[in-house]
Formats: structure tokens, sequence, C-alpha cells
């Protein structure tokens, strides 16, 4: 596996575009297109709220009754969730409009929203937005760079990458691009994430990879413990690569799942790492736990804890409050067998052992919890069993840009 330049346009087929339609942004882009010059199979994991969007319900049917799927268009500033039968309808204009713009049909077109919940999409600008995408939609990696910062809201910054493998002797190539900052709690953020391929791949197969690599990325992060109405992951595979069609149990499938999973995680880390107001990625591995389930409890409960994300934001070796979130996550383990360490670029400190402090030096502490990749790793000593989840920091910038959001 090798890692590429690019997003959603690295693979064979794809072309993808970012345009201003000023849905709620004055002065940057805020609709995109990813397009595919061929049909693809599809797959999808979507939002476990309750209140999902519009375009979330939109693409659950397209994606599990369309023969085919061959665009996606997005808009960031409104949500269209909490909108009714009005924000419904507004996607099957939305649909219509590109399908007239494209010359495909309007069942092949899935959709994405991110921004304000409960207000509806202005119809006239969105329509604007697509004819405007149609025209601008190119193959170039700068495309993809586009379309990557066009659906972005409080992100700081774009997230894309691509990697090339080899399957039956073809070159494969995957790419993806993702937004995510706040209201992250993913239980398949708001999260979208577009994933795109030029892989032959049953759809079942599909289906089954993605499904279950979610559960080991997108959602082994949390920025705020609020799951989003918009949460979506969507892969389009278009075949262009022309290799034997993957099947599951094969040896092509366990190396597209290698792939895809090194896609996930970097896209999911990337939206951990990038929560509002964040100045660190925090990471929580937790090891020799008794069973998977445990290991996952553990360290999303750790990941989670406002206490520690605070603790964390203040370059403060409070272990206790590790703890503390261990004890009620509902995982099974003994409080004095734990191990627990700090580490990033700045070195590794053991700061307990067997639940008791160690004479550890607070500034090489100090240090090591100053850097932009924290890594903090409990050992169990319960079994084999081992999960890792990623959250940020918590600071005063995050309550500054969701107290007045919707200003």
């Amino acid at each position: 596996m090798k890692e590429i330049q690019g997003g959603v346009t690295a693979a064979k087929g794809f072309e993808a575009a970012g345009v201003a339609a000023e849905i709620k942004y004055k002065g940057r882009t805020d609709m995109a297109i990813v397009y595919s010059q061929k049909p693809c199979v599809a797959a999808g994991t979507f939002t476990t709220n309750v209140a999902k969007a519009a375009p979330v319900t939109w693409d659950q049917k397209l994606v599990k009754e369309s023969p085919y799927v061959q665009a996606v268009i997005v808009n960031s500033g409104i949500a269209n969730a909490c909108t009714g039968q009005e924000g419904y309808s507004y996607c099957k204009e939305t649909a219509e409009a590109a399908a007239e713009e494209l010359s495909i049909p309007a069942d092949s077109i899935l959709l994405g929203s991110t921004g304000v919940i409960g207000k509806q999409l202005p119809m006239d600008r969105i329509k604007k937005g697509v004819a405007m995408l149609a025209k601008a939609k190119k193959d170039t990696l700068e495309a993809g760079n586009d379309a990557a910062k066009a659906i972005m809201t409080t992100d700081t910054c774009e997230k894309e990458l691509a990697v090339e493998i080899e399957i039956s002797g073809k070159t494969v190539t995957i790419g993806g691009m993702a937004k995510g900052s706040g209201m992250i709690h993913p239980n398949m953020c708001t999260m979208l994430s577009f994933i795109t391929t030029d892989a032959k791949i049953a759809k079942s197969a599909l289906e089954k990879v993605l499904r279950e690599d979610v559960n080991d990325t997108y959602n082994m992060i949390s920025v705020d413990g609020d799951t989003s109405t918009n949460d979506t992951v969507l892969v389009l595979a278009n075949g262009m690569a022309g290799n034997e069609e993957i099947q599951e149990g094969t040896e092509a499938y366990e190396t597209f799942k290698k792939a895809l999973h090194t896609i996930n995680e970097y896209l999911a880390k990337k939206i951990a790492g990038d929560g509002e107001g964040a100045t660190a990625l925090f990471e929580v591995h937790v090891v020799g736990a008794g069973t998977k389930e445990d290991a996952v409890k553990l360290s999303k409960s750790v990941a989670c804890s406002n206490l520690t994300k605070t603790a964390i934001a203040g370059h403060d070796a409070n272990w206790g409050r590790i703890i503390c979130a261990m004890g009620y996550s509902g995982a099974q383990f003994d409080p004095e067998k734990v191990d627990l360490f700090f580490e990033s670029k700045a070195g590794k400190i053991q700061i307990a052992e067997n639940g008791v402090a160690l004479d550890f030096s607070e500034e090489k502490a100090t240090e090591i919890l100053s850097q932009s990749v924290v890594t903090a790793t409990a050992n169990v000593k319960m079994g084999e069993e081992e999960a890792t989840a990623w959250g940020c920091d918590l600071t005063h910038g995050y309550i500054e840009i969701n107290a007045d959001y919707r200003s």
C-alpha cells in the first residue's frame, strides 16, 4: 500500500468541485460535488440519532434501493435537519436539479448537508450552486481539494487522503475526504465522510467491509459527546481499475479492507484532532483488557471525559480523572491493577502502577502533555484485548464557537 497525493479525485473516473453558493457563508465555498464518470456500487453508514436529517433519510433509501449511484451533492452552512416533510422535499428537488444538469437519474444522486439544525435550505441558491458544480467539476487533485474545503463548517482545515494498492495485477486507488469539528460522537459528526475507489467490488462485500471498519474508526472518536443528526459515511466504487471483482473471504478483500481502514482511521483522527477549540489530538489506548467490548468501553469513556479533556488542555497529569472515567465505563477491570502512561513526541512517562501514583516528574509530564498529539495508555492486565479511541482537549474555544454558532 502506498500513500499518494489527493482525495476523492485520486481514483480513476472521479471528478469534483467546490463552489460558493452563499447558503450561509459569504466569501467562501459552501457546496461540493463528487461525480463518477461511470455508475458506482455504493455503501453507507449513518447516524443512530433518532432525529435523522433529511439527506440521511434520502441516502439510506438510495443506498438500499437504487441500482447504482453516480454523484454526491453536499452543502455546508445548513444541515437540513429537523425540517419535516418540506426538508425532505428539498432533497428531491436538489437531486432532480442535479439530474438535469448531469444527465443522470435523480435516484443515482446522494446528498449531504452540514451546518445549523432547524433551518430550511434556500433552494434558489442550492439550485444555482448545483448548476455551478456541474460546470466546474474536474478530475484534478485540485478539484478534489476544492470539494474538501467546501464541506467545512467550523473545521480549521480540509481533511483528505488517498492510497494505492494492487489487486489481481491492477492498481486500485482509494481516496477520501471528510469534515467534522463539533457535534462529534458517532454511533454508526456533524461528521461527513465521502470515499471513492476505482475498485471493482461486489456491493455485499463493500457494505460488509465498511460496516465492520466504521466500528474501529469513526465510532471510536468523540469531540463533545453529541451524536449528530447528519453523520454519514459513503463509499462509491466505479470498477474502473479493471481488477477482478472483489468478493468476501478472499485475499483481495483483506487487501482492500486494510487500505480502507487506513483512509478511515486517518480521516477519523483528523476529525478528532480538529475538534472545536482543540489544541491537541488525545489518543487513549487500552491494552490487556479481558474482552474487546471492555477495551472499547474503557478507551471511549476516557476519551469522552470532560474532566480528562480539560486536564489535557491544561497540560496537567491529573491521572485520577482517567481512573475515574474508566470506573464508570461499565467495563470489568480491577483499578488496583492498572498501569498508566502518557506519551508524545516529547517522550513517555509512567504515572501510575497497579492503580497507585509513581514518583514521576511533573515538569516532564507537562512537557509531554503540551504537544499537539498526546497518548494515554492504560494496561488493565485482565487479558489480551485492546482498543484505541480518539478525542481532543476541551478548551474555552469550544464554548466561544458554540455559544453563538447560529449568529
